[in-house]
């Protein structure tokens, strides 16, 4: 392991402000602007893959999503491969925090881009590739939160509420992992856990307003333009 990488410093710093601006990239913009759309004044105004596909079609909105999960994936990858965590059960206790770190600045700036205003999409196809990169600890975790978001969507075509479930899931399988001794322990855990946990409040807290259009029968559904009875 890289020595820098054992303890929580500059190395993770470094990583950190590199994560920013990668998740800072507006790809839902980008594609929009070469379409000669403003993403922003169009379905939602959000800049997420989910409004790309709804206002371009679906081939634009699967684009938007494998280049968002990518942005969130790539720092955290480069950054745990470099300081040698990829590969480990559970790293130290310092350098899962500065990986976690890693991990959570690339989702805020891809909320809050400083190239839009501090504006952005809701974080949840960067945080799939964040999490997704952090192998093996976080690995299966992101997998399983997939599975659920994908069986949700089937079920339900809401995307914002299978957003939500899978996030819930992510920390939750966390939990399950430790006590079933795939992750070592909840105290060894404990960073994941934490930080797992932060990130589903977070997606939880950016959907509030489609959780009110879903109880109020107002909140579009994939494949749908408007809700039926809207």
């Amino acid at each position: 392991m890289n020595d820098a990488a054992l303890h929580f410093g500059w190395y993770w710093w470094v990583w950190s402000a590199i994560a920013f601006f990668a998740g800072s990239v507006p790809f839902g913009v980008i594609i929009a602007r070469r379409q000669g759309v403003d993403i922003r004044q169009r379905g939602s105004g959000n800049p997420g893959s989910t409004n790309v596909g709804r206002v371009l079609g679906k081939r634009f909105g699967i684009l938007c999503f494998m280049l968002d999960a990518l942005k969130g994936a790539a720092p955290v990858l480069l950054s745990g491969w470099l300081g040698g965590l990829l590969g480990m059960a559970i790293p130290s206790t310092d350098a899962a925090w500065g990986w976690l770190l890693v991990a959570v600045c690339a989702i805020l700036g891809h909320c809050f881009s400083p190239w839009i205003g501090f504006r952005g999409g809701k974080g949840v196809a960067t945080g799939f590739g964040a999490v997704l990169a952090m192998w093996p600890v976080l690995t299966v975790p992101a997998l399983a939160a997939f599975t659920v978001w994908a069986i949700t969507l089937g079920l339900t075509r809401f995307m914002s509420l299978a957003s939500i479930v899978g996030a819930i899931v992510l920390p939750s399988t966390v939990v399950a992992m430790a006590l079933g001794g795939e992750g070592g322990s909840i105290t060894a855990s404990l960073p994941f856990l934490v930080v797992t946990g932060a990130i589903a409040a977070f997606v939880v807290f950016r959907h509030r307003k489609n959780l009110t259009r879903i109880l109020a029968g107002a909140e579009p559904q994939v494949g749908r333009e408007t809700p039926p009875d809207a």
